[in-house]
């Protein structure tokens, strides 16, 4: 296909590549020309260049830029940039790094996914195993396709690549609050939360010999940072995504059969379903109150259990449930206490100021229920899946 005739798709798409640079003015002017063969429809984001990087930029009139004097960031520059496209009127941006590293021979194949993804946002997936990858790169890469996966449950080959198609009319709603490297990982997770899909295509990548590499990573910072969203990508994704999630597909008919199905799933064995349900019966009692929902569904992920049925499970602790449970716990408790237990009844005395005077007889008796009603339900379940299996002459 000739270059016209990528410039003529480029505006029918309303798409425009954007290109963040920081102190890369050695491979600035290439970049910009390979590019300038697909599409003049380019923004840079100078993010507080104290090269040349303004003189070489000053080459290219056809091109917008956005430039600001202090350095601030990636994921700031690209945020800048996402602004920039929308004001233009474009409605999706390809990012391309301005080291060299991407070649803009992939953009075509970033440009096809609009026609297959409308909605989503298109990740270039680099060969990480070529020769010259930094050995950070590598392990930083697979630390965070790791925490993607159990933030979004999305399996990625590449979390860490900066060749991307964003749907930025889509993503306008969604306030970031990231401004480095980090904004790469946070872009990612939250738009997958808001319902905008993240796929994946292969591309090439350059990674030229350690002499001649220009990096402005900075690993103790920069996996500092990403550390930290880490941390706070997992409270919001706990305490509140997967539950939400999880209520939205209750009241959405094809997401209750979906969740219906997964309930079901026909590969798991009784015997993995009921430890799912006796699982998730522990975590709801278990006196942790607050975080019973987020360490339980991080677990069932660690052990492989059936997600949606230690979910469904743990919820014997909602409100109506409570007064119950308190009132088990204390029972349970009671043995432990010797003479100095304390009978209280189901009645208003029933609080948490009853909680927190009889503290050690309710955390001994919640935790002693807890194993009890686990151990006992997930044995029903299995007796009640077991005679299903058979029944229906096949694993549940």
């Amino acid at each position: 296909m000739d270059a016209p005739t990528y410039h003529t798709r480029f505006d029918s798409r309303k798409t425009c590549v954007l290109i963040p640079t920081y102190n890369n003015v050695s491979a600035l002017a290439a970049v910009l020309d390979d590019v300038l063969s697909y599409t003049h429809n380019i923004i840079v984001v100078n993010d507080g260049s104290t090269d040349d990087t303004l003189s070489v930029l000053a080459r290219y009139p056809q091109v917008q830029v956005v430039s600001y004097p202090k350095n601030r960031g990636k994921g700031w520059a690209l945020r800048q940039g996402f602004d920039a496209a929308r004001k233009a009127g474009y409605n999706y941006a390809i990012s391309i790094d301005s080291d060299g590293q991407h070649f803009a021979s992939d953009l075509p194949v970033l440009l096809d996914q609009i026609d297959l993804h409308p909605k989503s946002i298109v990740v270039g997936a680099r060969n990480m195993h070529q020769e010259n990858v930094p050995g950070k790169s590598s392990f930083g890469n697979r630390f965070s396709n790791f925490w993607f996966w159990l933030f979004t449950g999305i399996k990625a080959p590449d979390t860490q690549s900066g060749y991307r198609l964003y749907p930025i009319k889509e993503m306008a709603s969604i306030p970031f609050f990231t401004r480095k490297y980090e904004f790469e990982v946070e872009v990612l997770v939250r738009s997958a939360w808001h319902g905008i899909g993240v796929n994946f295509v292969p591309v090439d990548v350059y990674y030229p010999p350690p002499a001649e590499r220009v990096s402005h990573f900075r690993p103790f910072k920069d996996f500092t940072r990403i550390s930290l969203l880490n941390t706070v990508l997992f409270f919001i994704a706990f305490l509140y995504i997967k539950p939400r999630d999880f209520f939205r597909a209750l009241f959405t008919r094809e997401k209750r059969a979906d969740l219906v199905r997964k309930i079901l799933e026909p590969g798991q064995s009784p015997e993995r379903k009921s430890l799912s349900i006796g699982f998730g019966i522990f975590m709801g009692i278990i006196p942790i109150w607050g975080f019973q929902l987020i360490v339980g569904i991080f677990l069932a992920f660690v052990f492989k259990l059936n997600k949606a049925l230690v979910i469904t499970a743990a919820n014997i602790s909602i409100p109506p449930m409570i007064p119950f449970i308190l009132y088990g716990s204390f029972l349970a408790g009671a043995p432990w206490m010797g003479n100095n237990a304390k009978a209280i009844p189901l009645t208003g005395e029933l609080s948490l100021s009853a909680v927190q005077h009889n503290l050690q007889q309710y955390v001994a008796g919640s935790i002693t229920l807890a194993i009890v009603a686990g151990i006992t339900i997930g044995c029903i379940a299995y007796f009640f899946l077991k005679r299903y299996s058979r029944k229906t002459g096949h694993a549940t």
